[in-house]
């Protein structure tokens, strides 16, 4: 009845949509004792500081702010599959699945340099799909570079996923040395003028050489997991396997588009998954992007399964699970 009702694309469904996250996110403005600062609120990038220093300490009007781009971030995941409907199905499901992980971690249910980075990252996606079947050179692949480069200034870990346009690349086309070397300059373009800006308002530069170098290799501290979060994090492991599963078996009876965009996201998880592994700078954060290619996977399981009774189970688990970690927050 719920993974039924949340398939659907009329105004019913967007109203449970917001009533969802207003859900999922009560916790985090009801606790405010739970919030910390992280590495990157210490040290923040050059447009990651500038945003905090606007809003200032006080808590509240970051948590509305963090909210309206987790609903922006929602809103651009639909509008990609709308563009390049590599789903094949008009749905907000995958925009619901975003929602509810952005509750899989209440202590980071608040202003966060990685969803600023998120929002970039499906711009340059769409951006790098949009290069298929373009004539001579895709200077596409150069805006998506300047795309995380930008998003870069806000969450420095972003830069590792330049290899997205560079994979791109390899996916669509015939690879060209000159698309990727437009990509490499579309990625160091907002370093460059960053640089500038230091060096006109007459700032040391070595400032920022300094904060992007404790941005990338920096040591987090460790997050530690409840037994709650884990059980949680494996379901959706598993899920994750069996909607993964069940693409690979329908994957050749999909366009080529489709199924090369679908290869990108599949991309994205795994760099995110191996930067969170190797990268001692990263923590739990990387969720927001991570969370990109599995809520997609996840939707195109429980869109077109054909079992009906399964999936149902399956996804009212999950909101479940997720409301739990929300309830047992707050103790």
């Amino acid at each position: 009845m719920l993974l039924r009702q949340f398939k659907e694309s009329g105004p019913l469904t967007i109203f449970l949509i917001v009533v969802t996250l207003i859900l999922v996110w009560a916790s985090a403005f009801i606790n405010l004792k739970g919030r910390f600062s992280l590495y990157f609120d210490l040290d923040p990038m050059p447009l990651y500081g500038l945003i905090t220093g606007l809003i200032g300490t006080n808590p509240i009007p970051g948590l509305f702010f963090t909210m309206l781009l987790v609903v922006l971030m929602a809103f651009s995941m639909v509008n990609l599959n709308t563009s390049l409907f590599f789903i094949n199905e008009r749905t907000f499901l995958h925009a619901l699945l975003y929602v509810l992980f952005s509750g899989l971690f209440p202590q980071y249910q608040l202003m966060n340099p990685a969803l600023f980075a998120g929002i970039f990252l499906m711009l340059a996606i769409k951006r790098i799909m949009e290069a298929y079947r373009i004539q001579g050179t895709a200077y596409n692949f150069f805006d998506a570079g300047i795309l995380i480069g930008i998003g870069s200034l806000f969450y420095a870990n972003l830069i590792w996923f330049g290899l997205i346009v560079l994979i791109g690349i390899a996916l669509l086309r015939t690879v060209s040395v000159k698309e990727i070397g437009i990509t490499i300059i579309g990625l160091a373009t907002p370093f460059i003028i960053t640089f500038g800006i230091y060096y006109v308002a007459g700032k040391d530069a070595n400032e920022l050489l300094n904060l992007v170098r404790y941005n990338l290799f920096g040591k987090t501290a460790a997050f530690e997991f409840s037994r709650l979060t884990i059980v949680v994090l494996v379901y959706v492991g598993f899920l994750s396997l069996r909607s993964l599963g069940f693409l690979f078996m329908v994957m050749n009876s999909k366009k080529i588009q489709s199924r090369k965009t679908f290869y990108l996201l599949l991309w994205i998880l795994v760099i995110s998954i191996t930067l969170y592994i190797i990268s001692p700078s990263i923590s739990v954060e990387i969720v927001w992007l991570a969370a990109i290619p599995v809520s997609y996977l996840l939707a195109h399981y429980f869109v077109f399964i054909r079992n009906k009774l399964v999936p149902e189970i399956f996804f009212s688990l999950l909101f479940i699970l997720i409301g739990l970690i929300q309830f047992w927050y707050l103790w």
